[in-house]
């Protein structure tokens, strides 16, 4: 089956100043650890996740809300933000979460989410998530045109976002077929994807050796997992929810 996809890759956030949204999916990665946090965080029970742009904006967010109802975390260049929960997906996993909002601020991966708002539509992906939401974007939008937005890091370009564009791309192949109108970005990142298993591809990655020395491997071989849960993140109104 050949539905009207066309699927395209961003390497990096900066990269949406090239594009037109209008009209178009947007599905934000940012594997560590941003879009994989709040994935889980919604699988645990999370109500709501708020992106916030930076710690100003989470911490005027956060004012708007009773006191118990939200919990608020973050990360500012990989350090967590002074009175912020923990950024990470299994550390914030253990807070309160059921029933409360988030308010989630980070360096890369909010920004971007808030910078794809013009879209028709913006989902939340990760490695844990992918077959959730591949299976969403095809049911709902089979023909509208796919941005995978990798976030990357200040203007650079992370591996492992790559890698998990690939991986959706590779799950959308199989349920969309393979003539479908792939960009090149979109085929390098499949083939990344299928030249490599999850767990070694972000541990040899650059942020993933940096978290690794912070004793954070557990958390990298976490985000590691393949579709593991079933959340799909969809932002409406500036909220992140399930669906």
């Amino acid at each position: 089956m050949i539905l009207g996809h066309k699927i395209h890759v961003l390497t990096k956030k900066e990269e949406l100043d090239t594009v037109r949204l209008e009209g178009k999916v947007a599905v934000v990665l940012d594997v560590l650890f941003a879009t994989s946090t709040m994935v889980t965080a919604l699988a645990h029970g999370a109500s709501a996740v708020v992106p916030a742009a930076d710690e100003a904006a989470a911490r005027a967010l956060a004012a708007g809300y009773a006191p118990g109802s939200f919990v608020i975390a973050g990360e500012l260049y990989a350090e967590t933000i002074a009175g912020f929960a923990p950024p990470t997906p299994l550390a914030l996993a253990g807070q309160p979460l059921a029933g409360r909002t988030l308010i989630y601020s980070t360096t890369n991966g909010t920004v971007a989410i808030n910078a794809c708002a013009g879209a028709a539509h913006v989902y939340c992906g990760a490695l844990l998530n992918g077959r959730a939401l591949v299976e969403r974007i095809v049911a709902a939008h089979p023909d509208r045109t796919v941005l995978l937005v990798c976030s990357g890091s200040m203007n650079n370009f992370n591996l492992e976002d790559f890698y998990g564009a690939g991986y959706l791309i590779d799950l959308l192949a199989e349920r969309i077929g393979e003539r479908a109108d792939f960009s090149d970005a979109a085929r390098a990142a499949r083939a990344l994807f299928r030249h490599k298993e999850p767990e070694p591809s972000l541990l040899e990655c650059r942020v993933g050796k940096m978290m690794a020395g912070r004793g954070l491997e557990h958390e990298v071989r976490y985000a590691a997992r393949l579709s593991a849960l079933d959340v799909v993140p969809r932002l409406e109104g500036g909220r992140l929810l399930a669906e």
